[in-house]
């Protein structure tokens, strides 16, 4: 599992590169009901709170609260609930929320499972309700410098690995979600793409560089965790020289007529 505090940081340097938890264009005058799928830590909810009504119930729906604080210390307004995103929702919750927070599922759902999870999701909304959809568009991946004499031969050998290695790490339905939301019936489809600053950027990478030191001690292929052991120092050593891989991120919000 990645690290509670590096999945917080991701989270901090999101907001640094979006400049938003709650996209501005989504109306917060009589919200009351929110929710973060695929929650994670819950940081996204803790910090949405403070953009929203005092009244607004938040609930974060993951398939495992391993990384969130235990439920004694979750504000009175927070609650979490077991559901994966790929299964029939909840008994009762068809119509629920005003809105629907995602991000990071870009690299755990596969193509073939976005209509159906699109289709829950516009269930789940109010007439009126917004959906915002965050995530990193890998497609435009490339390797920067900090110094003209930094190296990224090592860095982008190990991202072409891990590609290799997992279809998921490189995914191909990010970039079409607002077609695909158009699809469901949502109007005022609307995509912010930005790419994060130089200091922002490089900070990204370095707290996602421990993803791959997991997935090499976890990995069942021999052969590809030798070949994780053997490029990782080397991408550490270039990253340390300034190297650094990057890509733009996204938000798309929509609307449930």
């Amino acid at each position: 599992m990645f690290p509670k505090s590096s999945m917080n940081l991701l989270h901090h340097f999101w907001i640094k590169t979006l400049g938003y938890v709650v996209h501005p264009k989504i109306p917060r005058d009589g919200i009351r009901r929110v929710t973060d799928v695929g929650t994670g830590t819950a940081i996204w909810l803790f910090d949405a709170r403070e953009h929203l009504p005092d009244d607004a119930q938040l609930v974060g729906f993951d398939i495992s609260f391993d990384a969130a604080p235990p439920l004694e210390v979750l504000p009175p307004n927070v609650r979490l609930q077991h559901w994966d995103v790929r299964e029939a929702i909840p008994d009762g919750l068809e119509g629920s929320f005003d809105i629907i927070h995602l991000r990071f599922l870009a690299f755990v759902l596969l193509n073939h499972e976005i209509p159906g999870v699109i289709s829950r999701l516009f269930q789940m909304l109010k007439p009126g309700g917004y959906i915002q959809w965050d995530e990193a568009d890998m497609e435009t991946l490339r390797f920067d410098k900090a110094r003209a004499e930094s190296k990224t031969e090592n860095l982008e050998a190990l991202y072409r690995l891990l590609e290799a290695q997992d279809p998921r790490l490189k995914p191909t339905w990010a970039n079409h979600l607002p077609e695909l939301f158009s699809e469901a019936g949502f109007v005022d489809v609307e995509k912010d793409a930005k790419d994060a600053p130089p200091h922002v950027a490089f900070q990204f990478h370095d707290v996602g560089l421990m993803i791959h030191e997991l997935i090499a001690r976890k990995i069942q292929d021999k052969h590809m965790a030798s070949e994780l052991r053997r490029l990782l120092p080397a991408a550490v050593a270039e990253t340390k020289n300034g190297a650094y891989g990057t890509s733009l991120r996204f938000s798309v919000i929509a609307r449930k007529p």
